[in-house]
């Protein structure tokens, strides 16, 4: 009988202790956050009712969707006309009744809408869970990832929008980031412009053509509005708004000339000025923040989904896609019969986040470390003299072990080398004989003769 050799399902990865370690930092630093600022964790199930997800998406997300097989005897119900015609589109419906989440806000909505007697609104939840789509993978494409997400539904409050921007300012800040920009701008801003220029109903064409502003450059961007049914004269009203320059007070000052005869341009930026006023108020003595946040008038994350303000955020100090995004929805629930509950949300980009982390070097030692001290093993004598030592560190919230089985001293460092353990604490004759134990540094090699509760007091 042939092995065969075990494999990971293409776009999923095994994840070691130590990369848990520092994943785990990523999620606590950003869930403190969270915390801080009054949003409540909830989890929902891996797999939801196919039919919640379905049509959410819009048709290229229904098709990265993973359906689950109904179980037993999944194909004893299916007509045989739908599988003499093989195809599987027809038959799904027959073939699966459940399916792995694609995001975390679907199953939000649907949250929301079952639980909504018991718990208040304004509601602000934070999750921090697995998403899977059947995507095609490449570097830094998953078909497993996680999101990080934060909304409060049911308040219009543009404060919410304020907060948000300072979430992620500290949240980025706390893990070590220095250079990064939080990108805002208006759905209602960008409508305003489509509006001025004739061609509303072309809105998403002309967006999608100026979030690639800054990878094709104005030519390209000229381009593609004209392919997509634009012509010169909108290129000429388009262009001083597509690369609008200065401080955000005077890009809004712009604005408002060029939106003076659009009432939904001209409420995008009423509302992006009250978000400002609401930051500058709360961030009277962090001058910093204020400089992170940059209006920008060609960021457009998923028009159709969006009614406010949408963020992004991006780092300077890395090669890297966005590590963060979000913004104002109407409706969300709507989708499940709850009409008229508007939304706001973010998402943090964890994966690129520990890339980012990691190509700065900015995971603490701590992050990469999760045994404290390794109490050695040379006899049975030293190991049960060991034992209540092993109970007193642990008391002390102190991450401890004893090595196993009995041992030469060469293979039990290397053991504590392997796991980048660094402190060993050495029991031998000597010590059992006087009641003072080796305490010896492993990355110093510097070795010291103390108590155990010196030698508590000293790993605490």
């Amino acid at each position: 009988m042939s092995i065969t050799k075990p494999s990971l399902p293409k776009g999923t990865r095994d994840f070691s202790p130590q990369e848990m370690v520092k994943r785990n930092y990523i999620f606590d630093t950003i869930k403190t956050v969270f915390r801080k600022y009054g949003y409540a964790e909830i989890q929902t199930p891996s797999m939801e009712n196919l039919q919640t997800l379905t049509g959410k998406y819009g048709d290229e997300g229904d098709k990265l969707i993973f359906k689950i097989l109904n179980s037993g005897d999944y194909l004893a119900k299916v007509d045989e006309t739908l599988l003499t015609a093989r195809n599987s589109q027809l038959a799904i419906s027959k073939l699966s009744e459940k399916a792995l989440r694609y995001d975390l806000t679907v199953p939000f909505a649907r949250y929301v809408v079952m639980h909504q007697s018991e718990i208040s609104f304004p509601f602000k939840r934070f999750q921090v869970q697995p998403v899977w789509r059947a995507d095609r993978p490449q570097k830094g494409r998953y078909r497993e990832f996680y999101q990080c997400d934060a909304d409060v539904v049911g308040s219009p409050s543009l404060l919410n929008e304020a907060e948000f921007i300072l979430i992620y300012h500290e949240a980025l800040t706390n893990l070590g980031l220095k250079d990064f920009d939080i990108k805002i701008n208006n759905r209602k801003i960008l409508s305003g412009i489509a509006e001025i220029i004739g061609k509303p109903e072309l809105i998403v064409d002309m967006t999608v053509a100026i979030d690639k502003l800054d990878k094709i450059g104005f030519e390209g961007v000229t381009k593609e509005l004209l392919a997509r049914g634009f012509t010169e004269a909108d290129i000429d009203k388009l262009k001083p708004v597509i690369l609008l320059e200065g401080a955000n007070n005077e890009k809004l000052e712009s604005l408002k000339s060029v939106l003076a005869n659009s009432e939904i341009g001209l409420k995008g930026i009423s509302e992006i000025e009250t978000v400002f006023d609401y930051v500058s108020k709360l961030t009277t003595h962090n001058p910093q923040l204020k400089t992170a946040i940059e209006l920008d008038i060609t960021l457009a994350r998923g028009l159709n989904y969006y009614t406010g303000c949408i963020f992004e955020v991006k780092t300077n100090e890395v090669a890297m896609g966005s590590i963060g995004g979000g913004g104002r929805y109407d409706d969300l629930t709507g989708m499940f019969g709850l009409k008229d509950l508007t939304g706001v949300g973010i998402s943090f980009g964890a994966d690129r986040i520990y890339d980012v982390l990691e190509e700065l070097n900015l995971f603490p030692s701590s992050a990469a470390q999760g045994t404290t001290v390794l109490i050695s093993n040379f006899d049975e004598n030293a190991e049960l003299y060991a034992l209540p030592i092993l109970q007193a560190l642990r008391n002390a919230h102190i991450s401890s072990e004893l090595y196993p089985t009995s041992a030469k001293l060469k293979k039990q460092m290397s053991y504590a080398d392997a796991k980048n353990i660094p402190y060993v604490i050495l029991i031998g004759e000597e010590e059992i004989q006087s009641g003072q134990l080796t305490l010896k540094n492993m990355a110093s090699g510097e070795q010291q003769k103390l108590v155990l509760a010196e030698i508590i007091e000293r790993l605490k």
